[in-house]
């Protein structure tokens, strides 16, 4: 274990060290995180690829002291350095994405243009590779029984976390907080899409018993009849239901209580930071009016780990990168939180 005698929890954090400015290393850490530098099929605004270097950075302004999980950090939370050449691939395939879904957008004809038709098939195959690599990365920590959790990158990336989950798990079920369904079929023909990674993980991953999404406020005719037509496996609790409810005068543990029950005993957490209210997460690619607070979704993943439900593993994807920090601090201090509360209900 990392020596932490001289280790001050209350000083400045040392750009030195790895992540929160912890001086742990990979070996000495229970918890690790993967950093995937991956924005192909973002349909509006990027940078989520660079969130990472961003969330680091700010990371070493988080205060230390959780009181409902004292001392997490010294469980040993570890960031992995990003993948230079996943992020040379993104950027390039993001350029071929961009002019793909220009032409498509003008109801151009894809098989009658020969550059269209190569751009496509490299896209769907870029995507293919990475779910190969996160699988790799994650299921080499998984072996190692290291907790895992994932710092995208768009939401296209924790595909291959999941299957790996499921090898080590067994089944378990996923809690979805976003802004969007992701219930799409190859969204804009990108069959790895950022809008179609809980469509795939359905239909790949056998082993995903239950979804739940949570504040979900902006989707398709063709989503909303796939969750209509799941059988209850996807479960949705759409914002503006959820608004209404409040506004009629229940509460939000008594909604909490209620989506908590729908969960299976594993749970993944996927959040998707556009679930929250966009004044805090104003450059995320596609903001969307509505959402929560911080504290609501800490308050509902809180009460997750106090059912006996036991966290296996997160994501956190679609972090903007602005010119004024407010993304990345924010998106710091929700891993932070993340870290404790995984550790916390493995422990």
């Amino acid at each position: 274990m990392a020596d932490l005698s001289n280790f001050d929890p209350n000083s400045v954090g040392n750009p030195n060290n790895n992540i929160f400015g912890l001086p742990f290393t990979e070996e000495d850490a229970r918890l690790v995180l993967l950093p995937v530098p991956w924005e192909v099929t973002v349909s509006f605004g990027a940078g989520t690829s660079r969130a990472a270097d961003h969330i680091f950075k700010a990371s070493l302004q988080v205060d230390l002291f959780d009181p409902e999980v004292k001392d997490g950090w010294k469980e040993g939370f570890y960031l992995l350095p990003y993948d230079k050449k996943i992020l040379l691939k993104s950027d390039f395939l993001r350029k071929e994405a961009e002019l793909y879904i220009d032409f498509i957008s003008k109801q151009e004809d894809v098989q009658g243009n020969r550059f269209m038709c190569k751009s496509l098939k490299e896209i769907n195959e870029g995507g293919k590779m990475l779910n190969t690599w996160v699988y790799d990365k994650t299921k080499e920590l998984l072996d190692k029984d290291k907790l895992v959790g994932l710092l995208g990158g768009d939401h296209s990336t924790p595909l291959g976390f999941m299957k790996a989950l499921s090898e080590k798990h067994g089944d378990f079920g996923i809690l979805q907080i976003d802004a969007h369904c992701d219930l799409r079929t190859a969204y804009e023909d990108f069959k790895y899409s950022h809008a179609s990674i809980m469509y795939n993980a359905l239909t790949e991953i056998e082993a995903i018993t239950k979804l739940v999404q949570v504040g979900i406020r902006d989707y398709s005719e063709g989503e909303f009849e796939y969750i209509a037509n799941s059988q209850n496996r996807v479960i949705t609790y759409f914002d503006k239901d959820i608004k209404e409810r409040q506004f009629e005068g229940e509460t939000w543990k008594q909604l909490v209580d209620e989506i908590v029950n729908h969960l299976p005993q594993k749970v993944y957490l996927s959040f998707d930071i556009d679930g929250l209210d966009p004044k805090l997460c104003p450059n995320t690619g596609t903001p969307v009016a509505g959402g929560f607070e911080v504290e609501q979704v800490n308050y509902l993943i809180k009460k997750v780990i106090e059912s006996g439900r036991k966290l296996i593993g997160f994501d956190l994807v679609e972090v903007g990168v602005g010119d004024n920090g407010l993304d990345s601090n924010i998106a710091a201090r929700i891993l932070f939180r993340l870290c404790n509360l995984l550790v916390k209900s493995n422990s």
